[in-house]
């Protein structure tokens, strides 16, 4: 999952606790006792008043919807796990209660992936790649005679050679069948040629799936394919491929095999023969860590034969920064590749890399991928080896996404995050004004009760809490002009208050019936002025603190 599920829900696990006012650990007995209680106190046919009558209702709802999760030991451990949106996931009911939450958790990821396989059905996952071929070789081998009697010759002469561009798009059919249909069209120095493809894969079960593609071309005819997937072990897997090319030649068959071994947590081992019209067998290793890539592969193989060596190392910054390198050897030459990656925005991802071969030349790689698109753009720079064109494909690059950066993306950065703030800030200012209106009714809904409370405690010399604000107070001399944002939280607390005792959770107390929180994501306390035995006392808690009143520290002592 993008987000660890413990963050994604952590801001909802305490509701339920808090509106009942109780331990997490409360037992049922506990939750009884206090949904009771509650229940005396907001039930709708307390009140005559339709208003008072309706917002009763709504109360006496969530009360009853707290307890009836929390009284559930099923429903409490998926709760505790994973909040009220744990709750919603559809699927619960047809599941085995499970009796550790090791398993819930287990269940809820299962159920999860279901859901989002249902959401794939519903999509088409596009998916594309755009390739554009410049040929820039005239900005460092250019013909120097006669260029002063040819129109334009004072300029260097740069064009796109080459363009490849493909799409595909999936099309979930059942929970184990999906059609894939894709496509592509190519062009080189002015010829070229184009095909479309068709697979259909099925699942076949966890343990692998299996595909067959046809496809059709104006170059190369007709094709017939078909591709299996299978674990063999938790640690080894194979794939199999096999095809058939009719072309004007005749009928040109291709198999292909890859096993893969995992030899470490972050290390795997492939071996792949193929045998078509580019035989070969390859074998690599690969170690990937959370702070390092890196390849080695050996390749066999008519023409290609290669040694291949690549390393990458990942920064550990939010915009996800690599740098790479790597040197790849054989029959064609040699090549060195270095280049690096940055995260540009949520969605695209920006790379360069510079490859210097014999006899490649010079070639400037930019690639941009977003979400499901991808940009290239290789520009050959020269057929030569020339230490001045790498220099200018190393360095300008640079210099251009520095200026790019600091002009265009910085700026579009700032604005999207003021929007975003902007959003939360309004989003956060309505959410604030629907509890404060949810806590002015409940209030209402507690005068009766309170007034009775008070006479009893009154009677008996008991407590009565004269003044209670809760929210974020601002005591410091250094931040005087900032405004206190607190709300008065006496009559709530008053009504929590049973034979002369006032006991508060550890839970937030944001989450108490009469209560909302006026600073949301600040610290908050709460700070209470109240009578026993016809002393005064006081005290300040912390939001999440337990406090349990009266007690003799919070006494006031009485200047002599």
């Amino acid at each position: 999952m993008a987000a660890s599920l413990d963050e994604e829900f952590e801001c909802n696990n305490q509701d339920y606790y808090s509106l009942l006012n109780v331990r997490k650990e409360a037992t049922l007995e506990e939750l009884k006792v206090s949904y009771r209680r509650l229940c005396m106190l907001y039930h709708p046919d307390k009140h005559r008043d339709p208003e008072l009558k309706i917002q009763a209702e709504q109360l006496f709802n969530q009360v009853h919807q707290a307890y009836e999760v929390l009284s559930d030991a099923h429903s409490r451990a998926i709760y505790d796990i994973f909040g009220k949106k744990g709750l919603e996931v559809e699927g619960w009911e047809v599941v085995e209660r499970k009796r550790t939450p090791a398993e819930i958790r287990e269940e809820y990821e299962r159920l999860q992936r279901e859901r989002e396989e249902r959401r794939l059905q519903q999509r088409t996952n596009p998916k594309g790649t755009i390739s554009v071929g410049v040929d820039a070789t005239d900005l460092f081998d250019r013909y120097d005679e006669d260029f002063e009697e040819m129109p334009g010759g004072g300029f260097p002469h740069i064009e796109i050679n080459k363009m490849h561009i493909s799409q595909s798009i999936e099309a979930p059919l059942t929970n184990t069948d999906t059609a894939v249909l894709s496509g592509s069209l190519s062009t080189h120095n002015g010829t070229g040629g184009g095909n479309i493809n068709m697979t259909i894969r099925r699942v076949m079960s966890a343990k692998g799936w299996g595909e067959m593609e046809f496809g059709a071309g104006d170059i190369l005819g007709p094709l017939i394919g078909f591709k299996v997937f299978r674990n063999l072990t938790p640690r080894c897997f194979l794939t199999a491929q096999t095809g058939l090319q009719f072309s004007p030649r005749g009928l040109r068959p291709s198999c292909s095999l890859m096993t893969a071994r995992h030899l470490d947590q972050n290390t795997m081992g492939y071996l792949q023969w193929r045998w078509g019209p580019n035989s070969a067998m390859t074998t690599s290793l690969v170690r990937d860590t959370k702070s390092s890539h890196f390849t080695l592969a050996l390749q066999l193989g008519v023409p290609h034969s290669y040694l291949m060596m690549s390393y990458q190392y990942k920064f550990q910054d939010e915009d996800q920064t690599k740098v790479k390198g790597s040197v790849k050897t054989g029959w064609f030459g040699t090549v060195v590749e270095y280049g690096a990656e940055r995260k540009i925005s949520r969605h695209s991802v920006l790379s360069a890399s510079v490859s210097v071969g014999v006899p490649q030349g010079v070639t400037l790689k930019i690639k941009l991928a977003r979400a499901s698109q991808t940009y290239l753009f290789p520009v050959h720079l020269t057929d030569q080896l020339l230490p001045s064109a790498a220099f200018y494909a190393t360095v300008g690059p640079l210099l251009v996404y520095m200026v790019i950066h600091r002009l265009i993306i910085v700026p579009y950065t700032v604005a999207q995050k003021e929007q975003e703030l902007e959003l939360q800030r309004k989003s956060s200012a309505t959410d604030i004004a629907k509890k404060k209106q949810e806590a002015e009714s409940a209030v209402l809904l507690m005068q009766e009760s309170v007034r009775r409370i008070i006479e009893a405690e009154e009677s008996k010399m008991g407590l009565i809490i004269l003044n209670a604000w809760y929210g974020k107070f601002v005591s410091d001399t250094s931040q005087k002009q900032e405004k206190a944002k607190v709300i008065d939280v006496t009559v709530p607390l008053q009504c929590l208050v049973k034979d002369s005792k006032l006991i508060l959770t550890e839970a937030s107390k944001a989450g108490l019936p009469g209560f909302y929180d006026p600073c949301v994501g600040e610290e908050k306390s709460l700070k209470l002025l109240y009578q026993f035995r016809g002393v005064m006392h006081q005290v300040i808690s912390a939001d999440t603190e337990s406090l349990r009143i009266p007690k003799q520290s919070h006494r006031i002592e009485s200047e002599s």
